[in-house]
């Protein structure tokens, strides 16, 4: 092969080669920068209208988290004042005892008459409904709560 062509083939494997590397960068960033999936603990007011007036359930607070789904299927936690530690540690409030499940892996703390959910730095994720938490969230009675293979509902 000619001088020539061997410098262009060379040229041409540089410029593939930075193209590659750019568009990896570029897909990077993007992802870096996806918004997060968790409710905030205090979402923004995007209507005028004024809210609806509570009704005698939403004003109840939870007393029990009850296991919906996993190992634990029926057992009934009494909620007090205190918070709530889930996880595989045998210091946690709630013993989960999964693979998926992180040592101290979520919290629940009474908030008034809501209860706020925290993820804490779990691997796997805690999730409500099929919403990941990244930020402190309400979690209303009702709603499915799921950490591992465990799910969970606050009741009144």
């Amino acid at each position: 092969m000619s001088e020539l062509l061997l410098s262009i083939l060379r040229i041409g494997f540089l410029i593939a080669l930075w193209w590659f590397v750019l568009t990896v960068v570029s897909v990077l960033r993007r992802d870096l920068q996806a918004p997060r999936d968790a409710k905030p603990l205090t979402p923004a007011r995007t209507s005028k209208r004024p809210s609806p007036r509570p009704t005698l359930r939403s004003r109840k607070t939870a007393t029990k988290l009850v296991i919906v789904e996993g190992a634990l299927t029926g057992t009934v936690i009494p909620l007090g004042s205190v918070p709530i530690i889930i996880g595989r540690a045998p210091d946690a409030t709630v013993v989960l005892d999964d693979d998926f499940v992180s040592t101290h892996h979520a919290r629940l703390t009474p908030n008034g008459n809501h209860w706020i959910v925290e993820d804490l730095g779990s691997t796997n994720g805690t999730w409500i409904d099929r919403t990941r938490v990244s930020a402190p969230t309400v979690l209303r009675p009702g709603t499915q709560l799921r950490i591992g293979r465990t799910s969970m509902e606050l009741n009144t």
